[in-house]
């Protein structure tokens, strides 16, 4: 069976070292398992028994991190819904930022590890890896699942800590224009976007709904504010909190 294009042995060491199970790695390199383990003898890499058999290895993170309210958790949970995955088979989540000084700030706040999943054919965005049945029930708690563009919920967030959470959202998937009088939010879910849409008409801004049907046929919705006025309204709302510290603690993470 020959490898997929770019896969060298550094490539699988690299993948195997980030975490990723062997059934994970198989389609990514186009190897059998048995083909993957004589690379690592290879070169004389140690084995992780759980890797072997399936399940991705445990990395080092605070279980607790989604359990407990702060602006911290609050805006990496907006940046979850918005870029974040959950792995349906195994018990992991990923981040996907292509500023990789957002997920070094992610780690941090989580306490996690910094493992990347490895750069391939497959995937060409930075992404952070976090393995942990804990975290991915909490996130099941909160309604975000595998498979949850289309039907995530907006969470019941305590009200000290929405602009925190609306700040992560943006972060993750807002747009601005150049003008700056424009900015919006995209999502599968109609439940999330009027969820966002209530949280917009509360703070008294100005905003809409739009949608448009993808390349895959599904519905993507866009909430808009839109305004000379309404941008910065929104801006000091959300950038007017304990977490305003928050990139400014990016330069720590570089």
């Amino acid at each position: 069976m020959p490898r997929n294009p770019g896969m060298t042995d550094e490539a699988i060491i690299n993948m195997y070292k980030s975490g990723m199970s062997f059934k994970e790695m198989q389609p990514i390199i186009g190897l059998s398992d048995r083909a993957i383990r004589n690379v690592l003898y290879k070169h004389e890499i140690p084995m992780n028994r759980e890797q072997y058999s399936g399940q991705p290895r445990k990395n080092k993170v605070n279980e607790d991190f989604f359990k407990v309210w702060t602006h911290e958790m609050a805006w990496v949970l907006g940046l979850f819904v918005t870029d974040g995955h959950v792995n349906k088979q195994y018990h992991s989540i990923y981040f996907s930022q292509k500023d990789e000084r957002i997920l070094k700030l992610i780690a941090k706040y989580m306490e996690a590890d910094y493992v990347l999943a490895p750069i391939g054919s497959t995937r060409s965005t930075p992404t952070l890896i976090v393995n942990s049945k804990k975290i991915k029930m909490d996130l099941e708690a909160l309604g975000i699942v595998a498979n949850k563009s289309l039907t995530v919920p907006f969470p019941n967030i305590p009200g000290e800590f929405l602009s925190s959470f609306v700040r992560g959202v943006i972060d993750g998937d807002g747009w601005v224009g150049k003008e700056g009088y424009q900015m919006h939010i995209t999502s599968g879910s109609l439940d999330f976007t009027e969820g966002l849409l209530a949280v917009f008409h509360s703070w008294g801004l100005k905003t809409k709904i739009t949608f448009i049907k993808g390349q895959t046929g599904n519905i993507i919705y866009r909430l808009w504010v839109n305004g000379k006025n309404e941008l910065p309204k929104l801006a000091k709302i959300i950038y007017n909190m304990q977490l305003s510290m928050t990139f400014m603690s990016i330069k720590e993470c570089i």
